[in-house]
């Protein structure tokens, strides 16, 4: 039994409307699973919904709701951008799922007989907006708290507490040697930073349903719901649990056959790539592998923090109006040219700047005048004078593409989608270049020229070709145009597609569409 790839990305909070730090996780997300999937490998990719907590239950208040049925409403929008985005998920999950509940649970009831839990009291502080409790080094100098708490109140009550202090030097040296688990290095360094200043405080894992009554219950003590970073964190193994995955049901013990038959041909866990953002970093990084630790599971292999967006240099803001709306941008540009500008723009890690000129120029200059006019004229040149059939095989360009190639694939295994358009781009130039350089313009007025004319328009061809196969990860739409004007059956999915020279000569080929208009120009 081989174990998929098994990808997830966070799971967002349902209290709330998408934005684009949302769309461009899960776009990064996307294009990782394409590319594994291209590569060869079985991947299974999960996206999903966080749907419990106080704020959920506030709001559904507020409009005279169920917590469910609030919850059951905004999933609609959040399921659609899925689609809106072209994800190619095989789940997606809602931590209202009884699936999901049923494992969060089965977790809680282990622990708690192996003695992970103690109940105690709290006096304190507590962040509604943040749903999570503050101390007095939380405030600001002056006494007051940070805007960012919301509304603080104190609060005397008693809670479930998780001990995970006592693994604290443990987390330190599975960090430290497991350099892949935390990338990039500066955010690993950043966890080991806090890891080795601060004493680590048990994390209270629940809230008293006399004040949160919308929770997963406490198994062991009805009085309780469990916190909502406790439950959500559960999803990424809650879910190959639930499918039966034997690598997630044997670390339950004797609740995992109440959660599903074992399903032998199934393995998922441990996640290999769990892609976040860098402000739920401790959680992922600190909480998430004790609380494996502490049920035996495997750990999970890798965190890919990536940053924040802003735009034109300031933060993200409804109540200024300094907003990207990705459903928006793709209404009017198309779906492939806002993937292809978020992972180009920005590295996964950096914080990134959104500028609508900045997107206009890279759409004109590296979609519309890069990659469509070098289709559009390999395409009309060999309609022209050629009849629209493929010449002779040539293998001028085949040298450069192999080395184009393995760059991108490179980049690919390493999770550095930017550079793995870096590099596709470096091929794009050059095949651009190779049209002023070899002029099959002036070779077309030569009939003594005709051998190398056709060796020109094959290269051009073939090497459309296997841009459509490289670019398939990340704008698979496109892709499948590419291929579609070449009048090939089939999809450019397949990584094995690059090789030189999948273009029999004697191939018919189809006319020339444009595949991205330019938007600055008045219409003809």
């Amino acid at each position: 039994m081989s174990k998929r790839f098994y990808l997830t990305t966070a799971i967002d909070y349902v209290n709330g409307a998408p934005h684009l730090g949302h769309a461009y996780e899960k776009v990064l997300a996307d294009v990782i699973a394409r590319s594994r999937r291209s590569m060869g490998q079985e991947v299974f990719f999960l996206t999903g919904l966080d749907e419990h907590g106080q704020k959920v239950q506030q709001a559904a208040q507020d409009q005279g709701l169920t917590p469910q049925a609030y919850c059951d409403r905004l999933a609609e929008e959040w399921v659609a951008l899925t689609k809106t985005l072209g994800l190619s998920n095989d789940d997606f999950v809602r931590t209202t799922d009884a699936r999901h509940q049923k494992v969060v649970q089965a977790i809680l009831t282990k622990l708690h007989a192996e003695g992970h839990f103690y109940k105690a009291a709290y006096t304190g502080f507590y962040s509604v907006r943040e749903e999570t409790f503050l101390t007095e080094k939380d405030r600001n100098p002056d006494g007051t708290w940070d805007p960012k708490w919301g509304q603080v109140n104190e609060l005397v009550e008693e809670n479930w507490y998780f001990k995970l202090g006592q693994h604290q030097q443990w987390l330190i040296g599975h960090i430290e040697s497991h350099p892949e688990s935390i990338q990039p290095d500066y955010r690993r360094n950043e966890v080991l930073g806090f890891l080795r200043s601060q004493t680590l405080e048990d994390l209270c894992i629940t809230r008293p349903v006399a004040r949160l009554s919308w929770g997963i219950p406490l198994p062991f003590d009805p009085a309780f719901v469990t916190y909502v970073w406790f439950d959500a964190l559960v999803n990424y193994f809650s879910v190959p649990a639930a499918l039966g995955d034997p690598g997630a049901l044997d670390p339950l013990g004797a609740s995992g056959p109440a959660i599903s038959a074992p399903h032998p041909g199934l393995s998922l866990w441990p996640a290999d790539v769990h892609v976040i953002g860098k402000d739920i970093l401790k959680f992922h990084a600190v909480y998430w592998p004790i609380m494996l630790k502490a049920l035996g599971a495997p750990l999970p292999k890798t965190l890919l923090v990536h940053g924040w967006w802003q735009k034109d240099g300031a933060k993200l803001s409804k109540s200024t109006g300094n907003v990207v709306d990705p459903v928006a941008v793709i209404a009017e540009w198309g779906l492939d040219a806002f993937r292809y500008y978020v992972v180009r723009e920005l590295g996964i890690g950096p914080d990134g700047n959104w500028t609508d000129d900045g997107f206009k120029a890279r759409y004109n200059a590296e979609l519309a005048n890069g990659l469509g006019n070098l289709l559009n004229r390999a395409l009309n040149m060999l309609n022209k004078y050629r009849g629209g059939v493929v010449p002779t095989a040539s293998d001028e360009l085949a040298a450069e593409v192999v080395v184009a190639v393995q760059a991108t694939g490179d980049h690919l295994r390493a999770n550095d989608l930017q550079g793995a358009l870096v590099s596709i781009w470096t091929l794009v130039n050059r095949a651009n270049l190779y049209v002023e350089q070899t002029k099959p313009f002036s070779l077309a007025k030569d009939p003594a020229q005709a051998a190398r004319l056709d060796e020109v328009l094959y290269n051009l061809v073939e090497t459309c070709r296997v841009l459509a196969v490289l670019l398939w990860p990340f704008i698979p739409g496109t892709s499948e145009k590419i291929f579609a004007q070449l009048n090939l059956t089939g999809s450019p999915s397949s990584w094995k597609l690059t090789a030189w020279g999948g273009l029999p000569p004697g191939h018919p080929i189809g006319a020339p569409l444009p595949l991205f208009p330019r938007k600055d120009l008045p219409p003809k």
